[in-house]
This record gives C-alpha cells, structure tokens and sequence, in this order.
C-alpha cells in the first residue's frame, strides 16, 4: 500500500510505541485489526475497513513488545482542523490506556501541523472515553449499519475551549 508515513517521531519505550506500519506485515496487522474491532462483530466484509482516504492519512500503530495492538488514522481538513478515525484497541488491552496514549499522539501531531481542533464521530459506548480526554459532544450523527449510533465531538486545542 502506498500510504503516506507522518513525519512525526513517534513517542517509544522499551516496551511499546507508536508510528506508522513500516512493512506490508505490520499494514495487513493494522488493517485486520480495524477489521476485527470495527467490522467483523458487524457481519461486514473484509475491506469494509478501508476507505479512499487511506491514501492521504496519518496512520497510528500502538507497538506493545513488537506486537500490533492498536491503531488510529489521523486526517487533516480544511480550515486548520484534524479529524481522528478508524480508532481501534485490540480487545485484550482495552482498559489498559493504549487508546488514550493513540489519541494523545495523533493530537501532538495534529497540533505540529497547526489544527486548532480535532473532530470524530465518536461510537455511543465510546463517549466517555472520549469526554475524559476533553472532546465535547457536537450532535447525534449518523447510525453505521442501522445499529451504532455515533456523535460527532470536538476539542480546540491552545487556549480557546469553546466550541
């Protein structure tokens, strides 16, 4: 896949750390896990996890020990504004801040090149994640595969905290 890589150096440690796939193995991890956490409990097909805006992305993986564990997909927009995306914790480590350490990374990267905001159409279960880290419920937004209802959220990033 000819996806783009950040320029971001990504934060590490011994035991994880977050960048982009650097190989057609850690692609097809990355995608099969959005597949496994964002499509398959829904019946949907494998590729359902990809869109046009692959291509042009940000792309986020969560290394722990070498192994794939979460990912997240991070976009610039118009108008000085990010938007996160296809947001993904492999189920045996949610709970455990991977999630949160995903976001806070792609937010640094998202405030680097300037985005005053960062959007994203939250899943309803996931609302309370995304509020702790200071997202703020915009609307009710669309109902994916007639069962998930999703809320777009904001957070201005700098000293403006309004909407």
């Amino acid at each position: 896949m000819d996806t783009r890589r950040h320029e971001f150096e990504p934060a590490h440690s011994n035991f994880h750390m977050i960048r982009s796939p650097h190989n057609q193995n850690e692609w097809e991890a990355y995608f099969d896990l959005r597949y496994r956490v964002l499509r398959k409990p829904w019946g949907q097909v494998p590729g359902s996890e990809r869109n046009e805006g692959d291509e042009h992305a940000d792309h986020f993986a969560f290394f722990e020990k070498g192994k794939l564990i979460g990912v997240g997909r991070l976009d610039v927009l118009p108008e000085k504004s990010s938007q996160v995306r296809f947001m993904a914790v492999d189920p045996a480590y949610q709970g455990l801040g991977v999630g949160k350490k995903l976001m806070l990374h792609m937010e640094e990267l998202a405030i680097k090149k300037g985005c005053t905001q960062t959007v994203l159409h939250a899943r309803e279960n996931a609302l309370p994640f995304y509020q702790k880290l200071g997202y703020q419920i915009t609307e009710k937004s669309h109902l994916l595969f007639n069962d998930i209802q999703h809320y777009l959220m904001h957070k201005n990033h700098g000293g403006n905290h309004g909407k």
